[in-house]
């Protein structure tokens, strides 16, 4: 049985051998995280051709995700790799390099005097550390007063939940990364700390003078991002519910409840989505998971996440094998139920540009549940067809035909969607005729079965979506 929900492992040295990770594969893993917070080009390099490698010899579609680092806020060394600070003192915050103590201690963000309020809260080590702002002198110095103290050690994570950031969303580092990605084709590249859709923009513009077609992942993170959250959804092409920095961001109670309105509003506008952060934990140490995790996991699926990501289980964890194959256990399990299936929303504007495609697409889901199709076959160029029939979660197989290699990985990502490399466009007839015979011989299908086959008449324009037709196999 295979799962619909899809798995992003996030790779590292426990996961980047040639044989390790094509295990993993095997196992359920569908999209492959490179953390750019993390390792040089070369080595992201070396584990990129291993993937490729992985793919041609096995037959596979795994997608690249290239995920930047982007302005990360962090503070620097502290003497003895880490200083007490003490409740109720108060600490001069710097952008000039220096080794931190109790007094004074060095904060990586260049504006951080100029950006902050007195009254404003500094959190450290993923809100662990809790500082306030007293007085700042717009230049280099910021004196804050401990609120919620404790051991800081180096290069720890900042949060700036108050405060209006002027800091590009793409940073040098970022930029640098990008074309080093860009160049070696990853299919999806990850842009953290999202503020609003202008970024996505921006990013897109970058891409696209580079000429590939990569495709974005917008990182929800940032409050300011929830605010523009309608905008972002339209101008990305998928997004991550990233709850580390999140749930620092914003209050921790909050979360699970965003969680489930991005989920809703990213099937409603046909964008993949995925749950990260946290999820299998323990595992990192453990050889099972606690049974808080498994129902997060379970509880992401049933919301209708596309994907479940993983981050240090399988970069940095003792048992990444044992990760997978617990993920994959509950995936199959919750995907038994009727609840995460047939959420058909039917097209509302009639003189909108894909109208014909939509209806088509909604028409094609109540259809395979009413007659019970064992698979809805898509010819698609673009993927359009294939990511909206998707987010209508059909029971049945959502097959997408496509004579866009690129197309195949990037589909990976997306829930319940099997790619298929076809090129043969002789006549709509012929074509359909050729598809049921492929779908039979790979067992996607049986003799006798009702298939829907969905395509652009005339199929060799490979235009907008304008046909469906019902048969057995």
């Amino acid at each position: 049985m295979s799962k619909k929900t899809k798995i992003v492992a996030t790779l590292g040295p426990a996961s980047s051998d040639k044989k390790v990770l094509t295990e993993l594969i095997k196992q359920g893993v569908d999209v492959c995280r490179l953390n750019f917070s993390h390792g040089s080009h070369e080595d992201h390099l070396a584990v990129i051709n291993t993937i490729k490698e992985i793919n041609e010899e096995n037959g596979f579609n795994v997608a690249i995700l290239a995920d930047m680092q982007g302005p990360k806020l962090r503070v620097g060394e502290m003497k003895d790799n880490g200083v007490l600070l003490k409740e109720g003192s108060t600490i001069i915050v710097t952008n000039e390099k220096c080794l931190g103590t109790d007094k004074k201690l060095y904060m990586s963000y260049q504006r951080f005097a100029q950006d902050v309020k007195p009254g404003e809260k500094v959190l450290l080590d993923d809100g662990k550390l809790e500082l306030k702002v007293l007085k700042t002198n717009k230049k280099n110095e910021v004196e804050v007063e401990v609120i919620h103290g404790g051991i800081l050690s180096s290069n720890k994570g900042v949060n700036l939940p108050n405060t209006a950031i002027s800091q590009p969303c793409l940073t040098e580092k970022d930029l640098k990364d990008l074309e080093f990605v860009l160049k070696h084709g990853v299919d999806w590249v990850g842009l953290s700390f999202v503020r609003s859709a202008s970024d996505i923009i921006e990013l897109r513009h970058i891409i696209a003078a580079h000429e590939s077609d990569a495709l974005i992942i917008a990182k929800i993170e940032k409050p300011e991002a929830i605010e523009d959250i309608d905008h972002i959804i339209r101008e990305a092409d998928a997004l991550m519910v990233a709850r580390g920095d999140l749930g620092v961001e914003v209050p921790m109670e909050t979360v699970p409840l965003i969680q489930k309105n991005l989920i809703k509003k990213c099937r409603e506008n046909a964008r993949p989505v995925i749950v990260a952060t946290q999820m299998m934990e323990s595992m990192i140490t453990n050889v099972t998971p606690t049974r808080a995790e498994v129902n997060d996991v379970a509880n992401a699926v049933l919301d209708g996440a596309d994907a479940v990501m993983l981050s240090g289980e399988t970069s940095v964890g003792k048992y990444p094998h044992k990760v997978i194959e617990a993920m994959s256990k509950i995936v199959k399990q919750i995907e038994q139920s009727e609840s995460i299936y047939h959420h058909e929303t039917a097209p509302v504007e009639s003189h909108v540009e894909r109208f014909i495609s939509d209806s088509i697409c909604y028409n094609a889901c109540r259809l395979a549940a009413r007659v019970s199709s064992s698979a809805i076959a898509t010819m698609t160029h673009s993927g359009y067809t294939a990511i909206k029939i998707s987010s209508q979660r059909p029971k049945s197989n959502v097959i997408a035909f496509t004579g866009n290699k690129r197309l195949l990985s990037q589909l990976s990502l997306v829930w319940g969607v099997i790619g298929i490399y076809y090129d043969k466009y002789v006549s709509t007839d012929h074509t359909i005729a050729d598809i049921k015979y492929i779908l039979k011989k790979r067992n996607i299908c049986n003799q006798g079965d009702l298939v829907i086959n969905l395509a652009s008449m005339p199929i060799t324009d490979k235009g907008m979506t304008n046909m469906i037709k019902l048969s057995y196999v």
